[in-house]
């Protein structure tokens, strides 16, 4: 979803010179757009489409948006922004926690909604790069600094942390003592292998106490360590 060229964008709109507006200015983004003009279209049409983010005007013929938003719920979880003409409705809407991503009023610049629409794009993709950082039940969180091994979160200090991190990004590579210190401290200061060991150490008794009959971390004999999850 990175990459906007395979996003699509569908704008429920039921004023077509917005619609098609809203459309333009996506397309210069090069995200692919569909557009609907009536509610009753919608379900079936988001069922049976791929579609990365909805549009969804509250106001439209057939049925509501607000209906709209807990009917696509109920099977996708698909990102939806949700239109309104009323910048009061909002506090509404917020607390019947129809499952929105995001509000915006109209009358609005279509440059806003295509930064809101980049913005939560950007969010999907920092998630699912999260999710792909999992191997072997270890999930590695950068932006909050955490590690999870097996649905346990691990105590860890800022510098075994680091450890984690790095061989985590190449499991099975095996990291020598000096490429593994290049990574451990922002202040670039003198350390000596040894703490290193020192590290791993207290780092693979932190994942061994989760899974004792795994040796998580491997000493490779002269060279240095190697992540096994």
């Amino acid at each position: 979803m990175g990459n906007q060229d395979n996003t699509t964008v569908l704008i429920v709109e039921d004023e077509p010179k917005l619609a098609q507006i809203l459309s333009d200015y996506l397309a210069r983004e090069n995200y692919h757009t569909h557009r609907l003009h009536s509610g009753a279209e919608v379900v079936p049409w988001v069922k049976s489409h791929q579609t990365d983010l909805i549009l969804l005007d509250i106001m439209l013929p057939d049925k509501d948006g607000m209906t709209l938003c807990k009917e696509i719920r109920a099977f996708s979880n698909v990102p939806i922004i949700m239109v309104t003409a009323r910048v009061e409705e909002i506090d509404r809407l917020l607390g019947l926690e129809l499952g929105a991503d995001d509000y915006i009023c109209k009358p609005f610049s279509p440059r806003e909604v295509v930064a809101r629409v980049k913005a939560i794009m950007r969010r999907i993709q920092r998630v699912q790069e999260t999710d792909q950082a999992s191997n072997g039940g270890l999930t590695i969180d950068e932006e909050k600094f955490t590690a999870t091994y097996h649905g346990t979160e691990l105590d860890l200090t800022a510098v075994e942390f680091r450890l984690l991190r790095t061989m985590h990004r190449n499991p099975g590579k095996v990291y020598s003592r000096a490429q593994l210190l290049d990574h451990l401290y922002d202040d670039h200061r003198i350390v000596t292998d040894r703490t290193v060991d020192t590290h791993v150490k207290n780092l693979r008794k932190k994942l061994e106490s989760i899974t004792p009959d795994h040796e998580v971390i491997r000493s490779i004999y002269g060279v240095g360590y190697k992540l096994e999850v």
